[in-house]
C-alpha cells in the first residue's frame, strides 16, 4: 500500500519545501496532473514541469494525463522517464497502441477510469495496463467529495486481477483522506492519491495520520 501525494493541491510557491517534507516522510512517489482545459475544465502543468520536478527531487513521478489528445504529449513526457504515465480511456482513440508505446520505454502504463465510465468499457484495456486508476471524483479540480460507489469498480478490478493473475496496481484518486482511505484499502486498492488532505495541513503530520489508518486496516 502506497500513499501518493498529488502536488496539484500544493502551494507552488513553497513546492521545494513541500517536496523535501515528502522525502522526509519516506514518500516514494508523487502524482502529477497535467490538464489541458479541454478534456477537463482546469489547466495545470505541462511537460516542462515534469522536467523541473525531476531536477528538484529524487521522488518518482506518477504522471496523470487529463488531456484531450494524449498522443500529442506522451513523447515529451517519456523524455524525462517518469515512473508511470496514465492516460484516460475516454481521451485516446489509439488507447492500446499508446499503452504499448509507454511500456516500450520502460515506463509503467496506466489507464484511468472516470466515474461515468463503466468497468466493462475498459475491460480489454486493463489486460495490458500496469496501473488502473479509478477516479473517485470527477476529474479536473482538487478538493471534491469522495464518490463512494466507485469502490465497486475497485473491487471488480481486484477480482479480475485475482482470477486472471494480472499484475496491475489499482490506484484511487479523488477525495481520499483520513475518513475514506480505509474504505479504499478494504476494497483492495494498492495506491492512494491524496492531495487536499495532505497539503491543507502539515504534510508530515497528515501523512503520519494516513499511515496509522492504513496500519489499523491491515
Amino acid at each position: 500500500m502506497k500513499i501518493v501525494p498529488s502536488i496539484l493541491n500544493a502551494n507552488l510557491l513553497y513546492l521545494s519545501s513541500d517536496l523535501a517534507k515528502l522525502e522526509e516522510a519516506d514518500i516514494e512517489m508523487i502524482h502529477v496532473d497535467i490538464m489541458d482545459g479541454s478534456f477537463v475544465p482546469n489547466i495545470s502543468f505541462g511537460p516542462s514541469f515534469v522536467e523541473k520536478i525531476a531536477e528538484e527531487t529524487t521522488l518518482k513521478q506518477d504522471v496523470h494525463l487529463m488531456v484531450q489528445d494524449p498522443d500529442q504529449i506522451v513523447d515529451d513526457i517519456l523524455e524525462f522517464q517518469p515512473e508511470g504515465i496514465t492516460i484516460h480511456y475516454e481521451a485516446s482513440s489509439h488507447c492500446f497502441q499508446l499503452l504499448d508505446k509507454i511500456k516500450s520505454h520502460g515506463v509503467k502504463a496506466g489507464i484511468a477510469i472516470n466515474p461515468g465510465t463503466s468497468y466493462e468499457t475498459v475491460e480489454a484495456a486493463i489486460m495490458i495496463a500496469d496501473r488502473v486508476l479509478v477516479m473517485t471524483v470527477n476529474p479536473g479540480f482538487g478538493g471534491q467529495k469522495f464518490i463512494k460507489p466507485m469502490l465497486h469498480k475497485v473491487r471488480k478490478l481486484d477480482l479480475t486481477r485475482q482470477i486472471n493473475q494480472y499484475a496491475y496496481q489499482i490506484e484511487v484518486d479523488g477525495g481520499v483522506n483520513d475518513e475514506t482511505i480505509l474504505a479504499c484499502c478494504d476494497a483492495q486498492a494498492d495506491e492512494f492519491v491524496v492531495g487536499s488532505y495532505i497539503f491543507n495541513g502539515d504534510p508530515l503530520a497528515q501523512i503520519e495520520t494516513l499511515n496509522k489508518k492504513l496500519s489499523e486496516g491491515k
